[in-house]
């Protein structure tokens, strides 16, 4: 079978299934909002923003880092429970490994990620609300010095977060420009 027939029998197969998409995208959204904030608050110098400015950013970060990791958690029970389409026949083996590695990553660090964030904002005693909505409880006990270290390990894995992100558009648009194959397609709203 040519590649060109593989492709066309692909582009009419599975997909992952509605909650699994919607889900995705809702958590791609979350995502790409909380590290922007991070890094423009990781990287305001000193009388940038007003105090009342930066408590809003940092607040806004913290609620949605902490919706980052409630999805994260919606998405792995939906992943459970809804399971994964076979995998795509166009797919080379180097591909399939990194794209399974991004995947396994991506998943460890939306979680890791948020945790180190809310363990060291909890290490420096700030008050972490979701929204205005209700707090979050401190699960580390007061330590500056600990916070400091947790925040950085925090905006390390942040970074590593983001570039995985990256990767994982980088793919997912290689499939749609140039592969062709379909695979962009799994995961679109409408498909």
């Amino acid at each position: 079978m040519s590649m060109s027939q593989t492709q066309t029998q692909y582009l009419a197969g599975p997909v992952y299934s509605p909650a699994q998409r919607a889900v995705h995208w809702l958590h791609a959204a979350l995502v790409l909002t909380a590290l922007p904030l991070g890094i423009v608050i990781g990287k305001a110098a000193p009388g940038t923003f007003s105090d009342a400015t930066m408590n809003g950013l940092y607040n806004a970060h913290r609620s949605f880092g902490f919706m980052v990791l409630a999805v994260a958690v919606l998405r792995v029970a939906v992943r459970i429970a809804n399971g994964a389409p076979a995998p795509v026949p166009t797919l080379t083996p180097l591909e399939r490994i990194a794209s399974t590695a991004v995947h396994h990553l991506l998943y460890v660090m939306v979680f890791l990620v948020p945790l180190l964030g809310w363990a060291g904002t909890s290490a420096y005693r700030a008050e972490i609300t979701v929204f205005g909505l209700f707090n979050l409880p401190h699960f580390v006990a007061e330590d500056r010095e600990l916070s400091k270290t947790i925040l950085g390990a925090h905006g390390a894995a942040a970074m590593l977060l983001a570039l995985l992100v990256a990767a994982h558009i980088g793919g997912a648009l290689m499939h749609l420009v140039v592969k062709k194959d379909g695979v962009f397609r799994r995961m679109w709203p409408g498909a």
